[in-house]
């Protein structure tokens, strides 16, 4: 089977360099675009299940890619984005300025250090995994729309590495990455691509 994970398009949040973990913020127009582009590269794959985040930016671009295929999406809330708690809404420059203690935390254990009435990266990667492997059981090719962290920790548990690798898995919005399976076992075929930003121009 195919499994094909999908970062949102673009957010105000997104281009302001916030915070967004679970507030839920809608796509701009420019991810209205980017999911039109991306639903524009997929249309001819064979996409028999859609899965999304059930926050708007991800619903939205996952609507956007089903109006060529037509099938049931699913939302499940495992596959949301890490709550980031205390730190949603601020600036990423606010986090650097004023977090530099916890940052320091973070950068030497991002695994089990969790964020200030939030989750950690372990939390997101049990929960999401969860429903990952409902997935991959049915043993059907399916499109998963989610989240950077949500991709980074189900790309590392397919990977076997250790979470406090999961930066070299970190997607870019409006990305696919494209795994195929075989007796359970996954191999990453095409990594954080957004070729189709370029090849739409919309």
């Amino acid at each position: 089977m195919e499994l094909i994970l999908v970062r949102h398009g673009e957010t105000p949040f997104n281009r302001e360099r916030k915070v967004q973990g679970i507030t839920d913020i809608e796509l701009n127009d420019t991810g209205l675009r980017q999911a039109h582009q991306l639903a524009l590269s997929l249309k001819d794959y064979d996409i028999h299940q859609i899965y999304s985040s059930p926050l708007k930016r991800a619903y939205k671009t996952a609507e956007a890619i089903n109006q060529f295929h037509d099938v049931p999406i699913h939302r499940r809330s495992g596959l949301m984005e890490m709550d980031q708690g205390d730190f949603e809404g601020l600036s990423f420059q606010d986090l650097r300025t004023c977090e530099k203690d916890f940052l320091r935390r973070w950068i030497a254990d991002p695994a089990i250090t969790k964020m200030p009435n939030g989750e950690s990266l372990i939390e997101v990667q049990e929960r999401a995994w969860n429903d990952i492997e409902d997935v991959i059981v049915q043993a059907e090719n399916a499109l998963v729309v989610c989240h950077n962290f949500t991709i980074a920790a189900i790309l590392c548990k397919i990977k076997c590495v250790d979470l406090s690798q999961f930066r070299n898995s970190c997607v870019e919005t409006a990305s696919k990455t494209i795994v195929q399976f075989t007796n359970g076992v996954g191999k990453i075929g095409l990594f954080n691509d957004r070729s189709h930003l370029d090849k739409y121009d919309l």
